[in-house]
């Protein structure tokens, strides 16, 4: 089990349950990549600090230790290095053996090696689903849900906004369903941008 350091300024610790299990995180950018890897795969399995690599540089005995190892399905891993740009630029001579390590054990057990910097974990598909994931388990009226797909199949094209003003319910009600239907999947936007009333929607 990895070993959660005594919290510091410069960490954000914690315990994260997914799906899979519980994963751990030790700063807020690793909190933030697990959240967007089991928003956008929810089956997949993240194991933190899942292996300590020996690696020799400038006839020196060293260790490594990636941050996560994310399988998204039997025959697609990869091992994660979750870093902040600034620090990589700062740092890269000295992590850049470690990494090396890493791309080799990564082949040699049939993943890759990637590093994720907050370019790619943050962004309008992370506030989403900060937003979503805790809808996806919540209770959808099942009538009005569809209500939501019905109004969705018959507008040439639908919109979150146009949608929601054809349904023969409350306010509130309509935006419960249309939020749950999208964190479940059963609704398609573009996750990639903020949902707005302009957004589209189709049927999954």
């Amino acid at each position: 089990m990895r070993r959660i350091p005594l919290s510091r300024r410069s960490h954000i610790i914690g315990f994260q349950p997914l799906a899979t299990g519980t994963t751990e995180h030790e700063s807020a950018l690793e909190r933030d990549f697990v959240t967007l890897t089991s928003f956008l795969h929810p089956d997949a399995s993240i194991v933190s600090q899942p292996v300590t690599l020996p690696f020799r540089d400038n006839a020196k005995s060293r260790r490594y230790t990636p941050d996560f190892l994310v399988t998204h399905s039997v025959t697609h891993a990869e091992l994660i290095e979750v870093k902040y740009r600034a620090d990589l630029r700062a740092n890269w001579m000295r992590l850049k053996p470690g990494f090396v390590a890493a791309r080799l054990w990564a082949r040699q057990h049939g993943a890759v090696f990637r590093i994720a910097t907050e370019r790619s974990i943050r962004g309008a598909t992370l506030v989403n689903a900060k937003r979503l994931l805790p809808l996806r388990q919540a209770p959808v009226d099942p009538v009005v849900a569809e209500l939501v797909l019905y109004a969705t199949r018959s507008a040439q094209p639908a919109t979150f906004g146009g949608v929601l003003a054809t349904l023969p319910v409350s306010r509130q009600a309509g935006l419960a369903a249309l939020w749950r239907l999208i964190a479940r999947g059963k609704l398609r936007v573009d996750l990639a941008a903020p949902i707005t009333f302009d957004t589209r929607v189709s049927i999954i």
